[in-house]
């Protein structure tokens, strides 16, 4: 039979939801390595600052009290400034330091086989239907241990879901659905909590000197927001993500996926040992906290505290309770003969992570040069004062901060610095139109989480990428952006609505402080 007597099915034609992922993609694509990307944007700052430096501004700095203006970089005094401090702006760059010492643990974690071991175990205790909605779980559990997620969760999708014999890419990107995307969604208090309501009180104490806001104000509402983000992550990533990576192939010379096999007697004995070792080193930890006096606590006895060296040990806690149990599982099983295997695994792991330190380095010079120039600031407090203009009613106003917040989020990553520029012009103005602080910080919540995803600038982007390329050589930044584009969306309009409905139904939003603002 000839080729032209052979009747080829026509290809579907593309949706319209397809066919902008693709163009992100596209144009997302023609970006240049991000380490060049930060460079560029380096650049523009400087020239940026210099233009608007002699612009005088008629708004007032919430932080410091002080008339805005945007600070000259391109002075001779800046400059030098700028060369003084390069390399203390480098190694003071905190997700550098995040990453890689968590990763020192991982790579002997992984390198032993005791990841790859769990994680076989725990496939064949969990439903293949259940695998992404418990991927999303864990992903959002891991905000109580501040940036743990990024340097654990999201690399352990893209295994994951290799494993289960889906698309790597699909696992990495519903984990950082969960991890950024929903990252003021939890059931578990954390840090992020009273440190944002420290901030709405001060807010909301310029209308009403009086006004306490309990440092769990939004926990029943972020709790249920859980579910709401499973949901959304669980149908994006099934019904749209997979789908549209189903024509993407895995690079030949990618990780390869983990064997699903039976266990040997072998790797289950390392196994308990290192599960016991673990269990160990948590027992420890959680004995160490108990006391209200542990050094662990912060100076008023609480846990979750940014000031706790708990909190703090973040980081430091992960290598530990990595490597004990990896060191534990290489030893019993064989795979680790002598120390120095596990030297060679931390510095195979190191290998793997030269892009994202390159990376890093112009990133830590763009993001320092930008704070400086104080153009984010501008421009949050434009938008703050245009939102304030509008005069919206109470629904409007409440998706007008949610979209300002998102859009300000492009720009300025850190979520208290935002809410101490914008939260005192926006918590009094609502305040006056009936909507309470508690409300308003909700609202802030949102629009601060459902961009995280689609934001190069954002420092543990560029990282998801380099995870990515461990499948796909050829992702770059709009590949990342495209899939993670229906994410951001369906947040946006599904958590928004959420908020809408649970403000006009009066649940109450969260711990509520016994003192109430009244008109």
């Amino acid at each position: 039979m000839s080729n032209q007597a052979v009747n080829k099915a026509p290809s579907p034609k593309p949706s319209g939801m397809d066919r902008f992922l693709n163009a992100i993609e596209r144009v997302g694509n023609k970006i240049p390595d991000p380490a060049i990307l930060f460079f560029w944007a380096l650049i523009i700052t400087w020239v940026t600052s210099a233009l608007l430096s002699n612009v005088t501004f008629d708004l007032i700095n919430p932080r410091t009290g002080d008339a805005l203006t945007v600070s000259n970089l391109l002075t001779g005094e800046a400059l030098a400034s700028f060369l003084a401090n390069m390399v203390t702006t480098f190694t003071s760059f905190a997700p550098l330091g995040i990453v890689l010492v968590a990763m020192l643990g991982v790579g002997v974690a992984d390198s032993s086989g005791f990841i790859t071991t769990g994680l076989k175990k725990m496939l064949n205790v969990t439903p293949a239907k259940l695998l992404t909605p418990m991927l999303i779980l864990v992903a959002i559990v891991s905000h109580t241990a501040a940036d743990a997620g990024y340097v654990l969760v999201i690399p352990l999708g893209g295994i994951i879901f290799h494993a289960a014999g889906r698309h790597p890419l699909a696992g990495i990107a519903a984990a950082f659905a969960g991890v950024s995307g929903g990252f003021s969604a939890n059931f578990i208090p954390s840090g992020i909590d009273p440190l944002l309501a420290g901030f709405t009180q001060t807010s909301a104490q310029i209308l009403d000197p009086d006004y306490i806001v309990n440092p769990l104000a939004n926990i029943f509402f972020t709790g249920l927001s859980s579910l709401v983000i499973i949901l959304i992550g669980w149908y994006v990533t099934e019904k749209i993500i997979e789908p549209r990576l189903a024509s993407t192939p895995i690079d030949e010379d990618a990780e390869k996926a983990p064997d699903l096999g039976t266990f040997t007697e072998e790797e289950s004995k390392a196994f308990r040992a290192a599960g016991w070792s673990m269990m160990a080193g948590i027992a420890l930890l959680i004995a160490a906290i108990i006391p209200e006096t542990s050094a662990l606590r912060s100076p008023e006895g609480e846990i979750t505290a940014f000031s706790a060296p708990l909190m703090k040990s973040i980081v430091p806690l992960i290598f530990i309770l990595f490597i004990i149990p990896g060191y534990v599982y290489g030893k019993v099983s064989g795979t680790f003969k002598t120390s120095n295997d596990i030297i060679k695994a931390m510095a195979t792991t190191m290998s793997t992570m030269g892009a994202y330190i390159v990376m890093s380095f112009f990133c830590a010079q763009f993001l320092s040069a930008f704070a400086q120039s104080n153009i984010g600031t501008m421009l949050a407090l434009y938008g703050a004062e245009g939102l304030k203009a509008m005069n919206l009613p109470g629904e409007a106003t409440i998706v007008g901060m949610i979209l300002l917040t998102a859009s300000v989020n492009l720009l300025i990553g850190s979520s208290s610095a935002k809410w101490a520029l914008i939260g005192p012009i926006l918590v009094p103005m609502l305040m006056a139109v009936g909507i309470s602080p508690e409300l308003s910080q909700a609202a802030y919540r949102v629009g601060d989480s459902v961009s995280n995803i689609i934001s190069p600038l954002m420092v543990f982007f560029p990282l998801v990428v380099v995870y990515c390329q461990r499948y796909v050589k050829s992702t770059g930044i709009g590949t990342l952006a495209s899939l993670m584009m229906p994410f951001s969306i369906a947040m946006l309009i599904g958590w928004s609505i959420f908020l809408i409905a649970y403000w006009m139904l009066g649940i109450p939003l969260g711990v509520q402080a016994p003192y109430t603002y009244t008109m």
